[in-house]
């Protein structure tokens, strides 16, 4: 008899005939497709222990995406339907999050997702060269970052600061990190008041504050980048571990699921920052 807490999550190729999935026309159906898969991942998990056997989801494999069909006899095409900007950190396995497989994604992993000349080439040659299938750029964080978390140490006790001095490789990734972490805080002090530096989850706070935050700017950068004339979009997103969902809180909206669209202006970001400080995730950490 299979456990009721057992979840498996199968890569398919069975042969034969095979009917790849259709490739999003457009970027918000590229949107869709990927908040719909990172909720079937989460769901997965969500009634452990209350179901009778194994909770199962099967990722059917395109051949031509492993190589195992190529008539032409070249090496078979990049045709990913989005790009993805992601930490680093082993915990976030993009293409599992999200439900897709081999050749869905076309993914770029830094520490803290922070936009490095590395970061822009390889966007920029995904914007470049696979045009005809790109519809949509994602930045996505998560939470408890570890880069982010660095930076935050840094701010709360600059002489932190100091050991960083000849680590050029670490001390570059925690510099471009510095400067949403001094707007987080100094939204934080502006909606709780400087009491709020004595709480003591402010480090917490201050930590999830500034991983939504450098997501959101970094979206609204890729984008100003990409410009509008373009039908590729960028959305943020910001990966929770604890419940395996994407959280994004809106400059618009009081919609927090799923992936979003970055302000696009300083009054949208003056929203934005509301939004975070006045939604669930934030108010419960300040406020406990």
């Amino acid at each position: 008899m299979e456990n009721s807490d057992t979840v498996e999550i199968v890569y398919r190729y069975e042969g034969g005939d095979f009917t790849p999935q259709a490739r999003p026309a457009s970027a918000q159906e590229a949107l869709q497709r990927l908040d719909a898969g990172n909720q079937t991942f989460a769901d997965l998990f969500s009634g452990q222990g209350k179901r009778a056997g194994a909770s199962r989801r099967v990722i059917p494999i395109d051949p031509h995406d492993l190589g195992l069909r190529n008539d032409e006899g070249d090496t078979h095409k990049q045709r990913p339907f989005a790009a993805v900007l992601g930490c680093a950190d082993a915990r976030v396995p993009i293409e599992l999050i999200f439900n897709e497989g081999p050749n869905d994604l076309f993914v770029v992993r830094v520490a803290g997702n922070t936009l490095g000349d590395d970061v822009r080439g390889s966007l920029s040659y995904a914007l470049e060269h696979l045009s005809d299938s790109l519809k949509l750029v994602v930045v996505l964080g998560h939470s408890g970052c570890g880069a982010v978390s660095a930076a935050v140490d840094s701010f709360l006790d600059p002489g932190a600061y100091l050991s960083l001095a000849t680590n050029h490789s670490v001390r570059s990734v925690v510099d471009r990190l510095s400067v949403v972490v001094l707007a987080a805080a100094r939204r934080l002090e502006a909606a709780y008041g400087n009491a709020v530096r004595r709480h003591p989850r402010y480090r917490e706070a201050l930590i999830e504050t500034a991983v939504i935050t450098n997501a959101a700017l970094s979206a609204h950068t890729l984008q100003s980048e990409i410009g509008t004339s373009s039908a590729v979009r960028v959305g943020y997103g910001v990966y929770n571990l604890n419940d395996r969902q994407i959280w994004a809180p809106r400059h618009d909206s009081t919609a927090v699921n799923g992936l979003a669209a970055p302000p696009q202006d300083r009054q949208g970001f003056l929203d934005f920052g509301k939004a975070v400080l006045g939604s669930e995730r934030i108010r419960a950490i300040v406020e406990s």
